[in-house]
């Protein structure tokens, strides 16, 4: 069943869609009479019928349907943004595997750098590949996606460490390195809020892992491989989500 997210709020009965989502049903092919599932991101899903295609497409809703998707957590990814279409991916990929807010950072060795109108501008089209992705593994929560920050201004942010809350750097495997999932996911299990950080192509400098352990963000591995900085937090969402089932 097609799902289609609408910025609502969406309530029972009758009502024409936007242009854009008439565009994307047209894409679809659907026909009168069809079943969809919408969303607004206020929680839970609808269950909708196309009533009308043309001239002005039109949608039935039906029953509104509590259900959630999320991960037991609430989790921050804090990244370096990788070159290219790598952050598209990466967003994409985490919003899939759960994460309810992506911070793009500027650090020493970021190769992209984006600032003004260029950085909300790449903001808007991330946050639109989170929504495409959440209509896709049927969440209902749409993740924050922040607008890039330089490293500096985003360290001043952090604060200290809250109660509930856990931090992890994921660094390269090293002897002072947590070395495999057994050992941290008993703390994360304790935890209500998780945020990871890593680095992009290259990794964190020296300096900026020293100020991230001073701002409280313990240092794991997800083994011994050396993980691109797409992959690295992907793989230890995906680790996220087997630690909760």
């Amino acid at each position: 069943m097609p799902r289609l997210y609408l910025p609502g709020p969406i309530e029972a009965g009758e009502f024409s869609l936007p242009d854009a989502t008439v565009r994307h049903l047209q894409a679809l092919r659907l026909r009168v009479g069809a079943a969809l599932t919408l969303f607004d991101g206020r929680g839970g899903e609808w269950v909708a019928q196309l009533v009308s295609a043309s001239p002005r497409a039109r949608v039935q809703v039906l029953a509104h349907v509590v259900v959630e998707r999320e991960l037991p957590w609430d989790v921050e990814l804090v990244v370096g943004m990788p070159a290219n279409e790598r952050m598209d991916w990466l967003v994409e990929k985490a919003v899939e595997l759960g994460a309810a807010r992506v911070r793009p950072l500027m650090t020493a060795r970021t190769v992209l750098r984006l600032h003004g109108e260029r950085a909300e501008r790449r903001a808007a089209h991330w946050r639109a590949i989170a929504v495409a992705a959440c209509e896709q593994c049927g969440r209902n929560q749409i993740p924050h996606i922040a607008a890039p920050m330089a490293w500096a201004d985003w360290l001043g942010t952090t604060g200290a460490r809250q109660a509930g809350e856990a931090r992890c750097l994921l660094a390269l495997p090293g002897p002072d390195v947590t070395p495999d999932r057994a050992s941290w996911a008993p703390t994360f299990a304790s935890a209500h809020r998780l945020v990871a950080l890593s680095g992009p192509e290259g990794g964190l400098d020296d300096a900026e892992i020293d100020a991230a352990v001073q701002a409280g963000f313990s240092p794991l591995n997800l083994g011994s491989r050396i993980l691109r900085a797409e992959t690295a937090p992907l793989a230890w969402l995906a680790a996220l989500g087997s630690v909760a089932r």
